[in-house]
């Protein structure tokens, strides 16, 4: 089915009955450069975006009915069926025009907020893996063309329709277009081209991948074919409508009983209430706030029966109004649509900094983070391996140096010198050289430094340079031929460009570096000495190895190269080394390849263990068990490869340490590894000697003692474990599990198909964007699409800026809501000579207040930048959520200063120069009589205005004084900081200066004030509101002097943090002697202090 205005994308054939080599001739493609970027953008065009039609986007009505059935609205139309009621038209129609002004406003701001949400959210769908110019680009599956080269493996959604061109062991779950469960094996072999297409069954077309299912095993790469509404999905998609309801909605008697049709009709009918009213749908924070709404609009409704008791229910069009005022008074009009905008500011900031929101319930949750739970590879570090050493057992160390470029074969040289012998104390030489290593040094000295220590303490080695690589040796063969083969990733040379480009995982790309380094790349070992692929066996993280079986020419003979963890593999080897260093494995051979592996890991470089196995006939239709052939190995030799942390990294681990935060390393390399790479980046202390033993103990665990520990003996640790290695996808359950035993809310990272349970079970799950499987991605809340852990930290200190900001805009608005009700209820004693209470404020005032002087300010609030210490503060309690004690202590007292010194001003005026006039029926009309009483309500709302927009300042922080914000710009010189601060928020700044002047024409405009707000110009008076507004300030200034005084309410700062670090001897990322440490200048001497006391330990 073509969409409108595109190319249709038809072939001669389908393409299944094709070869591939045609297909990718038919589309201008390549599949080794794949399409030019120039090529993808035209092919957009011209067949328009991969999704189908329909498919997400925000619906115009569902929005326009969300801003009709909120609380604010039912209030304002009883108002205006009322005024209208009682004959008061001018009030009637001027409560109409709000109405409408309201609904038309708050739709375009939310229909345009969803929209930007939905933009945003695409960023987080199921991505693809394309080849374009040469390299490997992950990009959104809506941005998928025909032609485009794409790669997929096990936990990815396939992008689109794909004629494969390289599929090895690959299985997809085709059930959402067959209805099958069992996967479909695909197979390329298969020849369909005498088949016809409509007798051939999309499960029998074996050759292609379809759009939408999933890759259940293997990897493959294909050519798209068919995008959007062309593909299978897409032709199903256009023949179906509806959706999925929630269960027990069904109206059949055969699915649940003769009771189900009512059961379904009562709870269809329970859902369409609850989303028209906003209490079963958008994200907590959201739910809660439209149940306050509905409270408050119980509270209104309780405000009216005390008004028509005080009047004992003789309810008179007079009394009917006034109880509708005190309803529109406690309502906050604005609440929701301040809160949707603020969460789309928060998204489009996070997109900023590189990290994706996919659930909105995220940006609350990011702000409680106590811990996070980070893989190392890729996210802590470059994730830009070079194989850096390699051991062959009888030959000695292969060392690679001043080899920058991981892709680049050519780069630095390659030099053999003899391994330690650990009988003479090598092993303890090497351990000191390593110990002096640890603090104050550069990303890469560790490695470099202790080469050096090598080069100092073993004879001269053979040299080599780019161009000359010492002597290929049997066992040096044999070692690069498994690195090579047994090897997912590609190197190759771009000759137009004249650089070397490399596709596949990190560490697959540093062995088949190190191959390429002696001319013995896969390619030409598959090109010129006739090398074939029979079989894959996958990485499985469970096992943490890979395995490949080959055979040469015609030969009958196959061999086995297996790859993998160290501990994993020489438990599979029988004898270790080839030819005349073969050696039976025994318990002694086996302790000296494990202390060649402890030695080249306490340099920081993740140790691989090569091995092969010579294999008799091997028959490809027959699927041998993986046990089978994983056995009876030989080890070839041990890979060092180095991945420098990011230079960003230990700025970050010192800042979630200054938060509050901790930070825990789980990943898949060796203890010795991760343990130099958490001391590198500050995670752990480089000297554990100075901790006490019971903490030492815990700081770094095996994956494997980890797990073999019960629930007990881990709660019974004094600190949970830093830095966990070998960490299998269990390990990562178990971890979130005594996180949370611990009352610690966490965050957890995650990239393969095996983390998605863990990813669901941390209270915020980040997916990787870059190397993420499609499976991860759908489990997680947020997504990083740089992979980097300071990204995290980054979206952390949005979450509590945002989290900051939703609580200073529901203070000030509830705050004026508060004031205003004390200042109506109490007004029930004015009495006018009929008996009737007068208003001190009439409708319209409130209206005016509400919706035009709170709105504009709290959107401002909602766009404050974060407060110079959200990063020196542990985290908020996530259980109490924004309403914390002195939210709700603060909306009380600054609510009862606004709302007593705006009554004491009305009181003064009427019961001072106006000599208790109240007049006759001013709350409908103005006459002479009503003189005193329209000079009050004019103070009055002037006077409620500028503390409403004066408190907007006042709440730019919660606890420090309007006039000094920011201590570092008041400590900075002695130029008087108030202006800066208020200017920096140009939108707040501007709201408040606006909204003060535009009291002027409000209160002075003939007709308008008298006929509409029911007030009247003023002279005098003027100093009444004026001064009422340095009595608030004063006010508010003097309660948060007592809240900083006496520690009211405070939730922690720097100092508390480290007190409760200092108690267990911990402090991540201050740990180095190093005095680079970026401090803010208000609390550098604290730090410097903290940092000095962390050296001293070490």
């Amino acid at each position: 089915m073509p969409s409108k205005g595109y190319t249709p994308q038809e072939y001669p054939k389908h393409p299944f009955l094709f070869s591939s080599e045609h297909v990718i001739t038919h589309l201008h493609t390549n599949d080794e450069t794949g399409i030019s970027s120039n090529k993808a953008q035209e092919a957009q065009k011209m067949y328009g975006p991969n999704k189908l039609e329909g498919e997400g986007g925000v619906k115009w009505y569902s929005v326009l009915l969300k801003q009709v059935s909120n609380a604010m609205i039912l209030v304002l139309v009883l108002a205006m069926a009322l005024s209208y009621g009682v004959t008061d038209y001018i009030e009637g129609g001027v409560i109409t025009a709000v109405i409408i002004l309201n609904v038309a406003i708050g739709f375009y701001q939310e229909f345009q907020a969803e929209k930007k949400m939905d933009s945003l959210r695409a960023l987080s769908s199921p991505s693809a893996a394309v080849l374009r110019d040469g390299h490997i680009e992950t990009i959104p599956s809506a941005e998928v063309v025909p032609g485009d080269i794409v790669q997929v493996k096990t936990g990815d959604t396939i992008p689109a329709d794909l004629r494969l061109i390289e599929a090895m062991n690959l299985e997809c779950d085709e059930k959402i277009l067959t209805g099958e469960a069992i996967p479909v094996a695909k197979d390329l072999k298969i020849d369909l081209s005498g088949n016809n297409e409509l007798e051939t069954g999309v499960g029998d077309r074996l050759n292609m991948a379809y759009s939408s299912s999933t890759v259940t095993k293997g990897r493959g790469r294909g050519v798209v074919v068919f995008t959007g509404m062309h593909t299978e999905i897409g032709r199903i998609a256009a023949s179906m409508q509806g959706k999925m309801r929630k269960p027990n909605r069904s109206l059949s008697r055969r699915k649940g009983g003769p009771m189900q049709p009512a059961k379904g009709v009562l709870l269809r009918t329970w859902d369409g209430i609850g989303a028209f009213l906003g209490l079963t749908v958008g994200t907590p924070l959201q739910r809660k706030l439209s149940k306050l709404a509905y409270v408050l609009f119980g509270c209104a409704l309780l405000l009216a029966i005390i008004v028509f008791g005080v009047n004992r229910f003789n309810v008179t069009n007079e009394v009917a109004i006034y109880a509708i005022s005190t309803g529109i008074a406690i309502i906050p009009e604005s609440l929701v649509a301040v809160l949707t905008i603020t969460m789309v500011v928060g998204m489009t900031q996070m997109r900023k900094r590189r990290v994706v929101i996919r659930q909105l319930s995220a940006l609350e949750a990011l702000g409680g983070v106590t811990n996070i739970c980070s893989d190392k590879t890729g996210t802590l570090t470059l994730g830009q391996m070079i194989t850096r050493k390699a051991w062959l057992p009888g030959v000695g160390m292969y060392s690679v140096d001043n080899a920058e470029e991981a892709a680049d074969p050519t780069k630095g040289s390659v030099s053999l010198g003899p391994a330690p012998d650990f009988a003479k104390g090598g092993e303890e030489k090497e351990k000191k050289a390593f110990d002096r290593d640890a603090p104050a040094v550069s990303w890469h000295t560790s490695v470099e430094k202790n080469t050096m220590a090598e080069k100092d303490e073993t004879p001269a080695p053979t040299s080599s340079n780019s161009a000359e690589v010492p002597e290929i040796t049997a066992e040096l063969q044999h070692f690069l031929q498994s690195t090579a083969l047994c090897n997912l990733a590609s190197v190759r040379l771009d000759k137009e460009k004249n650089e070397w480009q490399a596709i596949g995982d990190p560490t697959e790309i540093a062995l088949q570096v190190f191959a390429h380094r002696f001319q013995l790349g896969k390619k030409t070992l598959q090109e010129q000495q006739g090398w074939t692929q029979l079989a894959e066996y996958p990485f499985d993280s469970s096992i943490k190895r890979m395995s490949v079986i080959y055979r040469q020419g015609e030969k009958d003979n196959t061999y086995i190269y297996c790859k993998g963890a160290v501990e994993r593999i020489v438990d599979l080897c029988t004898t270790i080394g080839t030819g005349p260093n073969q050696r039976t494995v025994t318990p002694e051979v086996k302790d000296e390849v494990l202390e060649q592996m402890t030695r080249l890991a306490q340099q920081g470089l993740r140790v691989m263990a090569i091995a092969q196995r010579q294999y008799g006939a091997y028959d490809d239709q027959v699927e041998v068990p993986r046990e089978e052939v994983e056995k009876d190995l030989t080890l070839l030799g041990l890979a060092g490869l180095y991945d420098p942390p990011r230079l960003e990294t230990k700025d970050a681990v010192r800042e979630c340490a200054t938060a509050g935060i901790k930070v825990h390393m789980l990943t898949g390399d060796h203890p010795s590894t991760a343990e130099a790479i958490a001391k590198e980046v500050g995670i752990i202390p480089t000297n554990r000697a100075s901790l006490p033993h019971s903490v030492a103990t815990s700081l770094v665990k095996a994956a494997s003692e980890f797990d073999a520990m019960t629930d007990e003996e881990i709660d019974a640790l004094p600190t949970l474990p830093l830095v966990i290695a070998r960490c299998a996808p269990s390990t990562k359950t178990r971890m979130i599990a005594a996180l949370h035993r611990r009352r610690a809310f966490c965050a957890m990272t995650g990239d393969g198909v095996n983390d998605a349970p863990s990813l669901q079970a941390a209270d915020v799950g980040i997916a990787m964007g870059l190397g993420g499987s499609d499976v991860a991605k759908g489990a997680s809340d947020i997504v990083l699409t740089d992979d980097n852990f300071a990204s995290i930290v980054n979206a952390i200190e949005e979450g509590r800026r945002m989290f900051d900001n939703i609580q200073k805009f529901i203070l000030h608005l509830l705050t004026s809501n508060i004031a205003e009700v004390i200042l109506l209820i109490v007004g029930l004693g004015f009495r006018d000579e009929a008996g009737f209470s007068v208003f001190p404020l009439s409708p319209l005032q409130i209206l005016w207040i509400n919706m035009l002087t709170s709105s504009f300010p709290a959107f401002g609030l909602g766009r404050e930048k974060a407060s110079y210490d959200i990063m020196r503060r542990p985290p908020h309690r996530s259980k109490h959520g924004v309403f914390t004690a002195q939210i709700i202590v603060d909306m009380l007292v600054y609510g009862t200063i606004m709302g007593t010194c705006t009554l004491l001003t009305f009181v003064i005026i009427v019961y001072g120069p106006g000599n208790a006039d109240l007049g006759v029926d001013c709350n409908r009309f103005y006459s002479s009589s009503c003189a005193t009483v329209f000079r009050a309500r004019a103070a009055v709302f002037a006077e409620l205005t500028w503390l409403i927009l004066i408190s907007a300042w006042e709440f730019k922080n919660l606890r420090r004084s309007m006039f000094s914000l920011d201590p570092e710009r008041s400590n900075g010189g002695g130029r008087f900081p108030f202006f800066k601060d208020i200017y920096e928020n140009r939108f707040l700044f501007y709201a408040v200066v606006i909204g003060a002047v535009s009291v002027f024409p409000a209160v002075y405009i003939p007709g308008l004030n008298t006929q509409v707000f029911k007030h009247m110009g003023i002279t005098w008076e003027w100093a009444l509101s004026l001064g009422s507004v340095v009595v608030f300030v004063a006010g508010m200034e003097a309660w948060k002097a007592c809240k900083r005084r006496f520690g009211w309410f405070a939730v922690g700062g720097v100092e508390e943090v480290e007190g409760r670090e200092r108690t267990l001897g911990l402090r991540q990322g201050f740990i180095s002697f190093s005095r680079a440490v970026s401090v803010r200048k208000s609390e550098s001497d604290l730090d410097r202090d903290v940092v000095l006391q962390a050296g001293e330990k070490v």
